[in-house]
């Protein structure tokens, strides 16, 4: 019989659930003035793939790690840049796969096919940023307290959000603007 796989350890990110390539970019973050990688290690990439519903369909092994990280690398200066910056990189990713559309018994469908399947998280992340793009590529933001790495997607009705959280660099970000208005009075 064999062992049963060993769960991957608890998601330690301080935001989670943003769509695929901006969940990706926040694989690297902050915490007590140091940066932390949740991509160090095939664990940490087992994390990522568990907290993506991925890891029915791909191993976190060091050719996925990989690959991983090179999609984070372009997406990163894809999202930091200047227009057109990271093109060619994420254009590389996108390379090592294809949309196969097909036919099902609900209707028309997409299959994603990669010809090495430690590709296929990177793909994903990769096509998913297009679909951002498509969508509303300026509600794909940082966040805006200087000492954040965290990115999300702007879903605020009137797409202001300017924080990865209110609940941490919002407040952050309020506690100091009344340390310095208190401070000058």
């Amino acid at each position: 019989m064999p062992a049963a796989a060993t769960p991957p350890r608890p998601d330690p990110r301080p935001l989670t659930g943003e769509p695929l390539a901006l969940d990706l970019l926040n694989t690297r973050w902050m915490a007590d003035g140091v940066e932390r990688d949740l991509l160090d290690d095939t664990d940490g990439l087992a994390v990522w793939l568990a907290a993506n519903a991925l890891d029915d369909r791909f191993t976190a092994d060091e050719a996925a790690l990989c690959h991983v990280r090179a999609a984070r690398d372009a997406l990163l200066t894809a999202v930091g840049g200047r227009p057109g910056d990271g093109t060619e990189a994420v254009d590389a990713v996108l390379a090592q796969g294809r949309i196969r559309v097909t036919l099902t018994a609900e209707g028309p469908g997409e299959r994603a096919e990669f010809d090495d399947p430690s590709w296929g998280p990177a793909w994903l992340a990769a096509r998913d940023y297009l679909r951002l793009l498509g969508t509303a590529p300026d509600r794909i933001r940082g966040c805006a307290h200087e000492a954040c790495t965290l990115h999300f997607f702007d879903t605020s009705r009137n797409g202001t959000r300017r924080w990865c959280s209110m609940a941490s660099c919002g407040n952050r970000a309020k506690a100091s603007r009344h340390y310095a208005r208190s401070r000058d009075t």
